[in-house]
């Protein structure tokens, strides 16, 4: 058995939150069937899936906002009660502020809440203002700041307490491409230091980014998960993207699928492998045709997987 810090065991990591058998129904809406995941400690998880898929309940659920009909949920090894509020972040879509207060005085009511004094709070807040370079916002009324500005305040509320679980759910939403960059960087950051990110966005590119896994949520049923570069290759299609000159001609190794020509006359090929454990063999037979340029294996876009199992694509 290996320990590396407190983050692994046997070489993978270890479960911060254990999700087993979650069942949840309205009148006669299902909107979790038999959920099991796991959240790997100090990672960024992402939670994908439609409008309706079950994201939001499932969540609600880990918040204990809601309650499970059935299956139970762990977090560091212990069955979820009331206490583990404290040690969890949630930032929802929606906005939670209060409008007419000032931003200094809300974070400060939300970090009492969660177990913070009057010290600390104070200096945590001005600490993140700092760090995000918004020193001067915290005697602006939350009404006069724009949704991204609001957005951010909802973030830095999210995590004053140093929770080890933060859940974000669309945490972009209002942001323009400076501001999302920089909560990405924070959002690196605070996994670095410990933390463990459940993720939930529509933004495909944030979580090609961001997640080290993710799981695949469709009408209430989990469709898919594991490490987000595992998944990828489960679905990649043996093709490789090819730079050269010389016409290529299939052979027993590869069947050659399309080539276009480039301004400087190189050509453009995208090449199908035959024998999957031997790619060595495609290289060597191009080299016998063609001056090769550049050589690389294509894998799908986590958004190509994600809309071809939505809409009922291979899922074994």
């Amino acid at each position: 058995m290996q320990h590396i810090g407190r983050y692994f065991i046997n070489n993978k990591k270890l479960s911060i939150l254990t999700i087993e058998n979650i069942c949840k129904s309205y009148a006669n809406h299902k909107a979790l069937s038999n959920v099991s995941i796991d959240i790997p400690e100090q990672s960024i998880f992402g939670l994908l899936g439609p409008n309706g898929a079950g994201k939001t309940t499932l969540i609600r659920i880990i918040n204990q906002i809601i309650s499970s009909d059935s299956g139970t949920i762990t977090l560091h090894g212990e069955k979820l009660n009331r206490e583990h509020v404290m040690q969890i972040g949630y930032l929802p879509e929606e906005r939670g502020l209060y409008k007419k207060m000032k931003v200094g005085e809300h974070l400060l009511y939300f970090a009492r809440l969660k177990g913070l004094n009057r010290v600390n709070a104070t200096k945590k807040i001005k600490t993140w203002f700092n760090r995000l370079d918004i020193p001067d916002w915290l005697g602006k009324r939350v009404e006069d700041l724009s949704k991204g500005m609001q957005q951010k305040v909802q973030f830095i509320g999210t995590i004053l307490h140093d929770p080890k679980l933060i859940i974000l759910d669309e945490p972009f939403s209002g942001f323009d491409p400076i501001n999302a960059n920089i909560i990405k960087d924070e959002i690196l950051q605070l996994r670095e230091e410990g933390s463990t990110i459940i993720f939930s966005t529509h933004r495909m590119e944030s979580v090609e980014e961001l997640c080290d896994h993710i799981a695949l949520i469709h009408n209430a049923t989990k469709i898919l998960d594991g490490r987000k570069e595992d998944i990828k290759k489960q679905f990649k299609s043996n093709t490789y993207s090819v730079s050269h000159k010389g016409k290529i001609i299939a052979n027993e190794n590869f069947t050659e699928i399309t080539t276009t020509e480039k301004e400087d006359g190189k050509l453009f090929s995208k090449i199908k492998v035959k024998n999957t454990d031997n790619p060595n063999e495609l290289i060597k037979s191009l080299l016998n045709q063609s001056e090769i340029y550049s050589f690389h294996e294509i894998t799908p876009a986590i958004n190509d997987i994600f809309i071809d199992q939505i809409k009922g694509g291979n899922r074994e």
